[in-house]
């Protein structure tokens, strides 16, 4: 009983204890927000600011168990950012997804940068230029938090759906290249040998991850095709390497597992085992911990010390609300789409999460940002992903009752679609049975749900 007191006295010293309560909150709130339509991703991040030590210092002490953990989930969102972006879709609508990415990088990081200079850097002097440009960047990413339900409704080849996921490419690239100026900046200045250093090395570096190591993947699927555990393994390992390479280039980590997710994007299909483990581990451990040790890292004394920290979170959440829907009807003007796909584009793009917390972190290890400006962010993140996800799907249900697209009558033949695998050899039969699910009439599965969702929201 003493022992049992022991370990349970708040704060948590025990491992074991630790890892256990994570699991269970991450198995109890996502559950619980998802009930009542609110993004789990909320769940978590206030869940890390109870139990952390800048919290109410209920539970858990930041130690290097749980740093290294956040780490793991950090180059994991950017990994698997990069792995489930449609390059198919991209290439479709590459004009329209090149303009919308200049206009959602370019005016929220117009729009930003002079007001956090001029106005916010009297009022807390650590927001200087730097600090003032990485926050203004962090405005022009966005994460595709709400993508599942236009993919739901049946609407995710709809034209104002496919540019922004396009446009997603180039804005978080382009953010994570002037992370990598910035942090440089920081640390010893921009001189002539930075941009030698850089430009060579980013060359060397996008050489290795989009010619060398697609080609070594290939001959390691090849060889190793029946050992489907090693190819999760050889994924992880692809991740972990390119990270420490981009360091190596003098880029940032995140940068690495970002490219890794774009040079292994053609050779993991969205319907593949190997898909489904990565997203797996990755939504149900890796994530949801970096989610939960971002919240221990809000300190509640200086949000409560003062106003200082209630004016930055007012005026980040306002500025990457105002710029992404500025961003928005720019583009409805410029291809003169629709008020609903305007307001599609709006709710795709106005979740701010895996990028902006993976560029925040970065500014925040580095020194250049403060605690006033993480605790905005944190805060942010809130608002935005639950703006996007009622703006997302109020727009999305509006785009269905518009929608011209009439599912074509399936006659009898191809209503009980079938496909024969032949079964002599056992050991083929994974891939030909991951084939067949590949090659089946989507029409069917999306065509069934899509007709009832449109019966409910008619």
């Amino acid at each position: 009983l003493t022992h049992l007191i022991e370990g349970f006295t708040p704060p948590l010293t025990n491992p074991v204890i630790i890892f256990s309560l994570i699991l269970f909150i991450i198995l109890i709130i996502p559950n619980i927000l998802n009930r009542i339509k609110i993004p789990g991703i909320i769940g978590l991040i206030i869940a890390g600011i109870i139990i952390g030590p800048k919290g109410l210092n209920f539970f858990i002490e930041e130690d290097s168990f749980v740093e290294i953990f956040s780490t793991i989930g950090l180059l994991y969102i950017m990994f698997i950012a990069g792995l489930e972006l449609d390059l198919n879709l991209f290439k479709a609508n590459r004009n329209k997804s090149i303009a919308f990415g200049a206009l959602t990088f370019f005016i929220p990081l117009g729009l930003g940068f002079p007001i956090f200079y001029y106005l916010l850097h009297p009022i807390d002097p650590n927001i200087d230029m730097n600090a003032s440009l990485l926050i203004a960047s962090m405005f022009a990413t966005h994460t595709l938090l709400t993508y599942p339900i236009v993919s739901i409704l049946g609407i995710s080849k709809n034209r104002a759906v496919a540019i922004t996921v396009g446009g997603t490419i180039l804005t978080d690239t382009a953010v994570l290249l002037l992370l990598a100026v910035i942090v440089g900046s920081h640390n010893g200045g921009l001189s002539k040998e930075f941009w030698i250093q850089l430009i060579i090395s980013l060359i060397i570096f996008s050489a290795i991850m989009f010619i060398v190591m697609p080609r070594i993947a290939k001959w390691f699927f090849r060889k190793l095709e029946s050992e489907k555990h090693s190819h999760f393994i050889f994924v992880l390992s692809v991740v972990f390497f390119a990270s420490f390479l981009a360091e190596v280039a003098g880029l940032e980590s995140i940068i690495g597992a970002f490219f890794a997710g774009l040079a292994l994007n053609k050779l993991i299909p969205a319907s593949s085992a190997l898909m489904n483990r990565i997203e797996f581990i990755g939504n149900s451990l890796f994530i949801p911990f970096f989610l939960i040790s971002v919240g221990m890292k809000v300190d509640l004394s200086v949000i409560m010390e003062g106003t200082t920290a209630w004016i930055i979170a007012g005026v980040l959440t306002a500025v990457a609300l105002a710029g992404k829907w500025i961003a928005a009807w720019a583009t409805q003007l410029i291809f003169r789409f629709s008020k609903t796909e305007r307001q599609l584009i709006f709710g795709l793009s106005s979740a701010h999460a895996a990028a902006t917390l993976a560029v925040i972190m970065v500014g925040v290890n580095e020194g250049i940002l403060d605690d006033n400006v993480l605790n905005g962010t944190i805060i942010l993140i809130l608002v935005t992903c639950i703006v996007a996800s009622f703006a997302t799907e109020k727009a999305a249900v509006k785009a269905v009752v518009e929608s011209d697209h009439v599912l074509p009558e399936m006659d009898e033949d191809h209503k009980h679609e079938q496909i024969l695998m032949p079964i002599a050899n056992p050991k083929n039969m994974n891939k030909i049975l991951e084939f067949a699910i590949l090659i089946k009439d989507q029409l069917i599965i999306k065509g069934r749900n899509t007709i009832g969702k449109r019966k409910n929201s008619a």
